[in-house]
């Protein structure tokens, strides 16, 4: 695919090029808590491309975007991935897409539940918010009545996980050249999902089916008790997100009904996001946010979340300067056992083509039982300088 669409662009032309390219430094605040982690820092360098192409009637587009990491410190966080690379086909009030797409469902803030298109990169952030391009076939049509879609997903992902020497991993290393699957076809089963999506007044709902390969694995450990084998099952999810937006008021919805992992369970995220704007008489708009979770898994044979009853709490801070300037303060806690994970977030942009971002994370009053036990010693600070161009 990807070859095609260097031909594509090289025969008529590029019509968008951009990217960028990046250091990021991350430090850790303590000793690591297994052997053979790296002991405080690791820096990486990461690039980012994306060659866009449409003809002058815009019938035919193509998007080639590649991604790059290079860590000093865990092997396997070193990785390349095609996060796009498709010919889309419009025509009247259809859409085909025949390639490799990253597709975003949801409209809450602390989790994404509805996001079952595409894996996760989890060697990227411990947050779920990046993701490995997916190859499919889209099929899509618009009319008074709304959006559907057809997605047939062939080829499957395996999630990414911090190796051995890497920090944020489970206490026991994730070996994923020895992953299992339900299906026989394993990676090459074919997934599918449908998806219907509507505005109505101040009403934004999506609704989804999805039916193969679950991008959670259960991990397993296995006869030696040394490493974690992912296990993939086969499930079947419906879901649905709405958001209702009233003046400075964003009510936020997710839920999920999953059968395949175990006895059949739903989870659901609910909450809202109140907007302040130009605070204390300044150019400052300020956005709190509050979020209830819920996930209702038997954690013996689904895959383990820290999400079963929890409150997420956050504040968003536009400047609204030249500099785009912004700042995302949350925190989440486990209701039943009070362990809290917090979370900064900013980033500035300097001149034209620079951005400065940061992240710090914090874990505290961790319970030894839940998930996030395995990170409770890995507070760390991350700094990115970019160049875009």
């Amino acid at each position: 695919m990807a070859t095609l669409l260097l031909m594509t662009t090289a025969f008529a032309g590029v019509r968008d090029l951009s990217g960028e390219v990046g250091i990021e430094a991350r430090g850790f605040f303590h000793d690591p808590r297994f052997d053979a982690q790296l002991e405080t820092s690791q820096v990486s360098l990461l690039a980012k491309a994306k060659v866009r192409w449409e003809d002058d009637d815009r019938a035919h587009q193509a998007s080639f975007g590649p991604f790059l990491r290079l860590d000093s410190e865990d092997d396997e966080r070193t990785h390349f991935d095609i996060r796009e690379a498709y010919w889309r086909h419009i025509r009247d009030a259809w859409e085909l897409l025949i390639g490799i797409e990253t597709v975003f469902w949801g409209v809450t803030e602390s989790r994404h539940l509805v996001n079952v298109i595409n894996q996760v990169d989890q060697v990227e952030s411990i947050d779920e918010e990046e993701f490995l391009g997916q190859p499919m076939i889209q099929v899509g049509t618009l009319g008074d009545v709304g959006r559907f879609d057809l997605f047939i997903l062939t080829g499957f992902r395996e999630r990414t996980f911090p190796g051995k020497e890497g920090r944020l991993r489970p206490a026991i290393p994730v070996d994923t050249d020895a992953s299992r699957f339900e299906s026989d076809r394993k990676e090459q089963h074919v997934d599918a999902a449908l998806r219907y999506a509507h505005s109505i007044g101040d009403w934004d709902i999506g609704v989804h089916y999805f039916h193969g390969t679950g991008r959670e694995p259960r991990l397993l450990r296995d006869e030696t008790g040394t490493r974690l084998i992912p296990r993939y099952d086969i499930v079947d999810q419906l879901g649905a997100d709405i958001q209702y937006t009233r003046d400075e008021w964003l009510w936020k919805f997710e839920g999920i009904l999953r059968d395949g992992q175990g006895d059949g369970f739903g989870a659901a995220v609910a909450g809202f996001e109140y907007t302040l704007h130009q605070v204390l008489d300044s150019n400052m708009d300020l956005g709190i946010l509050a979020e209830y979770l819920r996930d209702g898994r038997d954690p013996d044979v689904a895959p383990t979340t820290p999400f079963e009853n929890g409150l997420f709490t956050g504040a968003r801070l536009a400047f609204n300067d030249v500099q785009d300037t912004s700042a995302l303060i949350g925190s989440f806690v486990n209701i039943n056992d009070h362990s809290t994970s917090f979370r900064i977030e900013a980033e500035r942009r300097i001149g034209e083509s620079y951005t400065l971002e940061l992240v710090n994370q914090w874990f505290f009053n961790v319970d030894r039982s839940n998930p996030l036990a395995s990170v409770a010693d890995d507070d760390f600070l991350m700094l990115r300088f970019t160049r875009h161009f």
